[in-house]
């Protein structure tokens, strides 16, 4: 680890702490207000694995810890300069990546609130591509598959593949929003792997690590109330802040792109076949239905947990893939993965029920004795009763 990397490794724990504590302590806050701000996911279609009410408001928690954090801290850096490096960082970047979040979770939360249709929520997500566009934050370059040097894109196809990139990727946490922790899980691993390699691989990059670990702090203090059983979902509000972040984490520094097409390589090559197989059917691809991944998991009889655990580590093998290869070598394994994958889903749809009904199997609602504790001890921290998660 380079010498840069370690003066900054005390900051990028801190970021982390700091942030895991605060989603921590908002979560149960969240909770308890969700039915006062009309967020209540009432598991009204087929497609819910849950039976009753679920709060839909964990994301606005996710977002505040991030956004409330950052801003803080950077704050506070530019009075006591403990951070220099994080002065590298460009304010119209900081600002559209913190004000995107915001503004992400708050369009999100109208979605919460009142079930707007696919096209507004497709305007809302071009509208937060516009606002990395205007902080300067493009892909004007991209690691070349085929060999030689590095494909350049002109300003207009850059700012298409930036808004392709952003719009694309807030779908892709959208579509694997189906089981309890998932979303928040794999989210959590792809922008730690950001993060070590931005400390890990030249040129070293603090002021990213440092980001990618207020993504990952305010995730890890959401997940415990996320997991299965669960008692909060993160809803359409974290769906848009943590998609929104992901695509932009991805974008500042050399070859992230790369990287987050292979760590995020479940939920991409998901997105990708399940568009395949919906306008195949000629059905529109925002249409719901359960054919995801998660669900064929589910209908061949592994237990809610076992699925999103068995997903975890795919993306852990995935992460340490981009870790070891090179930018030619991630994107030439991703392009193999999504092959390969389209036969695997192939295979376990013959396998599984062709029904997908959600009633073939059972969820259980039993909820550990840990995660019991650590919930109880959050929501009694913020003064809530016992039992209320």
């Amino acid at each position: 680890m380079s010498l840069a990397a370690q003066q900054a490794l005390p900051v990028v724990l801190g970021a982390l702490i700091a942030a895991g504590l605060v989603s921590f302590l908002l979560t149960p806050l969240a909770i308890r207000f969700a039915p006062r701000m009309g967020a209540m996911d009432e598991a009204v279609d087929e497609r819910r694995v849950h039976r009753r009410p679920i709060p839909r408001t964990g994301g606005l928690a996710v977002a505040a810890a991030f956004v409330g954090v950052g801003v803080i801290g950077l704050a506070a850096n530019e009075l006591l300069e403990f951070a220099p490096a994080l002065r590298t960082v460009r304010v119209p970047q900081l600002a559209a990546l913190f004000g995107g979040v915001a503004i992400g979770a708050s369009l999100g939360y109208v979605d919460d609130r009142f079930a707007l249709r696919a096209r507004w929520q497709l305007l809302g997500q071009l509208t937060l591509a516009a606002i990395a566009l205007a902080g300067g934050i493009l892909i004007d370059s991209m690691v070349n598959p085929l060999g030689g040097d590095q494909l350049s894109f002109a300003l207009p196809a850059a700012m298409a593949v930036t808004t392709l990139w952003v719009v694309g990727m807030i779908n892709s946490v959208n579509f694997v929003d189906g089981l309890d922790g998932l979303l928040a899980g794999i989210a959590l691993i792809a922008a730690a792997t950001l993060g070590l390699i931005s400390l890990l691989v030249p040129p070293v990059q603090p002021f990213v690590a440092v980001l990618c670990a207020l993504l990952v702090g305010s995730l890890l203090g959401f997940l415990p109330y996320n997991f299965h059983p669960a008692r909060v979902f993160i809803g359409t509000a974290g769906v848009f802040a943590v998609g929104y972040a992901l695509a932009v984490l991805s974008i500042l520094g050399t070859a992230k792109v790369a990287v987050a097409l292979l760590v995020l390589g479940v939920p991409i090559i998901d997105t990708f076949w399940i568009i395949v197989r919906r306008v195949a059917s000629r059905r529109s691809p925002f249409s719901a239905d359960r054919g995801h991944f998660h669900h064929r998991l589910l209908d061949l009889g592994l237990s809610h947990r076992q699925a999103v655990l068995l997903i975890y580590l795919l993306c852990a093998v995935l992460a340490v893939l981009s870790l070891v290869l090179s930018g030619r070598g991630q994107i030439s394994a991703f392009m193999i993965i999504v092959v390969a994958s389209g036969v695997v889903l192939y295979l376990i749809t013959r396998r599984a029920r062709e029904a997908l009904d959600r009633h073939s199997y059972e969820p259980s609602e039993e909820e550990p004795e840990q995660l019991e504790q650590v919930r109880s001890a959050g929501t009694e921290l913020t003064g809530g009763r016992r039992g209320e998660t």
